[in-house]
């Protein structure tokens, strides 16, 4: 049974998630279901064998699990997340340098998305160049505070997440949503 939230508190389950690829499927999982090896190998340009691997480290740290109702025989092995959403906070993990390498690993994979839209939006329809949007500025937060925000963006992102599609025949097209609280010095 898939659960919709599992908090991420063990250095070596947050190492296995990082890893780029294993991101990216983790990714491909969330967004379009269930898949085979074969299948995320051809929508990541990897070998099937090293997709194997992965899914494998993957499965060890309990990130995804066999989905056996899903297979037409007993050689085809079909994977599916076992949570829809990850969470995980640098505060649990104090003075490990995994936690610290995952953070710069995540802010990079951010980073990375947004400059692949802003290279590629010309290619988009017209009516989707202007939707994605970016926000930044400054608050005055109490920690409490900060945790309450925190947890209202993730409840706002869940209701969106959570919901099933209407079958209104309305585009609805896979968007990344990113955010993050930086202490520091305007």
């Amino acid at each position: 049974m898939t659960e919709d939230i599992r908090e991420i508190r063990d250095s070596k389950v947050l190492a296995a998630m990082s890893h780029q690829l294993r991101r990216r499927l983790l990714e491909l999982l969330h967004l379009d279901g269930p898949a085979t090896a074969s299948m995320l190998a051809a929508k990541t340009g990897q070998a099937v064998g090293n997709v194997s691997h992965h899914m494998k480290v993957l499965a060890a740290a309990k990130l995804v699990e066999v989905a056996p109702e899903l297979a037409r025989d007993q050689r085809e092995r079909w994977w599916k997340r076992s949570a829809k959403t990850l969470r995980w906070a640098s505060a649990d993990f104090p003075g490990d340098p995994v936690a610290e390498a995952a953070e710069i690993l995540v802010l990079d994979h951010q980073t990375a998305v947004a400059r692949e839209w802003i290279a590629s939006r010309e290619t988009y329809p017209e009516e989707w160049r202007g939707a994605p949007f970016s926000i930044d500025t400054w608050v005055r937060l109490s920690r409490e505070e900060l945790d309450e925000l925190n947890e209202r963006i993730f409840l706002l992102i869940g209701e969106f997440e959570n919901r099933t599609e209407p079958g209104d025949g309305v585009e609805r097209r896979p968007v990344f949503f990113a955010a993050r609280a930086s202490l520091g010095q305007p």
